[in-house]
């Protein structure tokens, strides 16, 4: 059998207690005589007190049940940095063409592997804990591999391992894909929080057909990786890198071309992610701290009730004895001389 919710347990509790509380009220009432005199009651305020009973068992109820049902936590409260998550989001050509072997200083890496070591050095450079990455494969297509990943094995994985071009129809590489994909990804997050950055070896941009990109990317950089002078042949074709074309994407991204295929993204493009902003709690009050407080806070005033009422329940003892003898010399005779 199911044990039944916190929620059920604090309004059980409330109802118990303040239906208990009521009751009390009304037999002691008769007996009111005796702790305050026939012209006496207690304070004003002690009229709350049944209530104040009943809503304290309910909290202490509830948050006690609360608590049982989430057990011990070990982990820091959830953080988010100052203007919230900052998001990178990669472009990245995964067509056959990526597999020639005509990149990197020496030009005898695959493009592949130094789009990996260049997305690698900017990931080493970036604030992880503060920024969250996206990886799009594009090919004749364009599909989200991973969306908002922290984790930097993940994204070495993805890179390194994984044949995505097997995911697409073989054909012609399409960039506006991998872009239109990107954009779509961002279109929920706050304006200036992302960067994107495209990674590829080159293609023909149409004229037309490239939308704005949405208000979250502040930052937008085309990188290009192959040999942009000689070239490989594949499918009857010379590939190489087609640096103009990459050019006018950035262009019409408002961003950045940097060609990758010898030098590492700069520093300074990097600012907008590498800086470490403070940390805040995001989960403000949360429904542990909140069961914490109540069962703390039920407690004390549990607990507290019956010194208060002690102290100041009543009215003030002078005053009462102050009445009192008033009472008793008037139903005492004078004494008559003789």
């Amino acid at each position: 059998m199911k044990p039944p919710s916190p929620e059920v347990l604090g309004w059980g509790a409330f109802v118990l207690s303040g239906a208990a509380e009521l009751w009390h009220e009304r037999r002691m009432r008769r007996l009111g005589r005796l702790g305050f005199g026939s012209m006496e009651g207690p304070r004003a305020w002690v009229r709350a007190v049944p209530w104040l009973r009943a809503a304290a068992a309910g909290a202490v109820a509830w948050g006690l049940a609360t608590l049982l049902g989430m057990g011990p936590m070990f982990v820091r409260q959830q953080e988010v940095p100052e203007g919230g998550w900052r998001h990178l989001v990669i472009a990245l050509d995964v067509s056959p063409s990526m597999q020639l072997k005509d990149a990197g200083p020496s030009r005898t890496l695959s493009r592949s592997r130094r789009a990996s070591e260049l997305v690698i050095s900017l990931l080493g450079r970036v604030a992880m804990d503060q920024v969250r990455v996206s990886v799009v494969a594009f090919y004749t297509g364009a599909r989200p591999v991973v969306v908002d990943c922290m984790d930097v094995e993940v994204i070495r994985n993805i890179l390194d391992d994984l044949p995505l071009e097997i995911a697409f129809e073989p054909g012609r590489t399409s960039l506006m894909e991998g872009v239109r994909a990107s954009a779509e990804l961002a279109k929920g997050w706050p304006r200036g929080t992302a960067t994107l950055l495209v990674v590829s070896d080159g293609d023909t941009v149409p004229d037309q057909g490239l939308a704005p990109l949405p208000p979250a990317y502040a930052h937008a950089m085309v990188v290009g990786v192959g040999d942009a002078a000689g070239g490989k042949f594949i499918d009857g074709h010379q590939s190489r890198q087609d640096s103009g074309a990459l050019r006018q994407l950035a262009g019409r991204l408002m961003g950045r071309y940097h060609d990758g295929n010898a030098r590492h993204l700069p520093s300074a493009e990097l600012a907008a992610l590498a800086k470490v902003m403070p940390m805040r709690d995001a989960a403000g009050m949360g429904r542990r701290q909140a069961a914490m407080l109540a069962a703390g806070s039920g407690g004390v005033v549990l607990a507290g009730l019956p010194v208060v009422l002690a102290l100041a329940g009543a009215p003030g003892h002078a005053a009462r004895q102050g009445r009192g003898r008033g009472t008793i010399s008037r139903s005492i005779p004078s004494p008559v001389n003789p």
